[in-house]
């Protein structure tokens, strides 16, 4: 197949407490959303990507239902699996990365005693002292 994207990045870490299926969705996403994987593109199939991956068809294809109930990709019978060219569902799932990542920091920043705000102003001085 002629692809100028990586479907995922290399090295790709699999995270054993996760599930693989979540684990390919998620990254599959940010890549979407990105813009590395750009809307229209095709994708491999099932099959393409469960043996360049060494998984199961089943969880290759886990991945792409999610993938697919999230909006982000459409398949078309007979013709392959494509990313949605729809700019809206795109812009959400990007929305919906960083309230996650937000989410995880202000998690990090309670766990130290420290607000948001005041991990980014250590991260603005400690930026300038380096």
């Amino acid at each position: 197949m002629d692809q100028s994207f990586e479907l995922l990045p290399e090295p790709f870490q699999i995270n054993p407490s996760l599930p693989i299926y979540e684990q390919f969705a998620w990254a599959i996403q940010g890549r979407i959303v990105s813009g590395h994987i750009p809307p229209g593109s095709r994708l491999p199939s099932v099959r393409e990507l469960a043996a360049g991956r060494g998984v199961n068809p089943t969880t290759a294809a886990r991945t792409y239902q999610e993938l697919e109930r999230m909006g982000l990709i459409v398949t078309y019978r007979g013709q392959g699996t494509f990313v949605t060219r729809d700019a809206a569902v795109i812009g959400e799932a990007r929305k919906e990365i960083m309230r996650k990542a937000i989410k995880e920091f202000k998690a990090a920043a309670g766990k130290l005693g420290l607000t948001a705000a005041q991990l980014l102003e250590f991260d603005k001085e400690d930026s300038h002292d380096g």
